[in-house]
Order: C-alpha cells, then structure tokens, then sequence
C-alpha cells in the first residue's frame, strides 16, 4: 500500500445511554472530558437511522458502565442488533468497560473478559475520565481490523481514524498488551 494513502475506517460505538460512548470518543479524538456530556446518539427518536448506522462498518465497540449491571445485562440486545442491521460478517468486535475510575463497581472485569471470550470479542477496561485504556481500545480494535485485510482493502467509508505509522506507536506497542486479543 502505498505510503501516502490514507486508509479510512468506519467504526461504531454502541451500548446503553450513559455508558460513556460519547466520552470515549472525545477523549480519544480530542483528548477532552466533560463530565456533563450527555450521551444520547442512541435514543429512541435516532432508531429509524438505525440500519444505515450499521451499514459497512468494520468495527464495533461495545460499551458497557461497570457500575451499571443493568447496562452489562442488555449487552446482549446490542449484540442481537448488530447481527441484524451489520452487512459484514468479519466486522471486528470490542467490549470496554468503561469507567473503572469510580469506586461502586456492580460488574467484576471477569464478567466483562467472559463475556467477551463467549461473543469472540477484543476486551479492555477504560475510564474516560483518567484516560485509562481509551488509547489503547481504538489503537488495537483498528490494529485487528487491518489485520483483516478483507475489511478495509477497498473500503470507502467516511468514519475514520487514523494512527501514526511507527509501529511503536500503535496498538501492542503502545498499549503494552494492556487488551486482551481473544
């Protein structure tokens, strides 16, 4: 591939209202936290976008608040909607556990690890709010789809990240392995 091309990718994020989605994103993207950021993409009057939103996507993150069982339990729901709206079959899966930096945690990272060993997905614990693990989630899911080549080699998506050439620089490197690659 030639040096100068810049692969574009088209990644969801996805899971219940107030896990932390939209966090996430900014503090990988732009590496903020707002601490009154209402998540709300994935409310009841955006549902009718819902197959376009899933349309060609190569990766999928899956969030869950570990201090919410409730939001860990309709995973699940999540899942069965991602099989029926998603157009790949080789999309690239992640499961995050997100902020691990508060202290009334309701779901033990075992559960979270089963869970993703069980659906075959790539598994990390974050916190939007320290920064823990959020670098290192985008930087292995997009390893993993590169990884596949069958998933970007002609991709046109608009969503994309993009992540430094130094392989020092991107996911095992500078995650140290902190993801478990299932």
């Amino acid at each position: 591939m030639d040096d100068d091309v810049l692969t574009t990718l088209k990644i969801l994020i996805i899971g219940e209202s107030g896990v932390g989605k939209s966090s996430l994103l900014l503090r990988f993207t732009d590496d903020t936290f707002d601490p009154e950021l209402a998540d709300t993409a994935g409310q009841e009057r955006f549902r009718t976008l819902t197959p376009s939103y899933y349309r060609g996507a190569q990766g999928v993150i899956l969030v869950y608040d570990v201090t919410k069982r409730d939001s860990f339990t309709k995973l699940g729901n999540w899942l069965n909607e991602l099989e029926t709206y998603c157009t790949r079959n080789d999309l690239v899966k992640m499961l995050v556990g997100n902020k691990i930096d508060k202290d009334n945690r309701e779901v033990d990272r075992n559960e979270g690890l089963k869970f993703a060993r069980k659906h075959s997905m790539l598994f990390i614990e974050a916190s939007a709010k320290t920064r823990d693990g959020v670098q290192c989630a985008f930087e292995e899911l997009v390893e993993k789809i590169l990884q596949t080549p069958g998933l970007w080699e002609s991709s046109t998506q608009s969503c994309g990240v993009q992540l430094s050439d130094d392989p020092q620089q991107q996911g095992h490197g500078a995650c140290g392995g902190y993801c478990s690659l299932l």
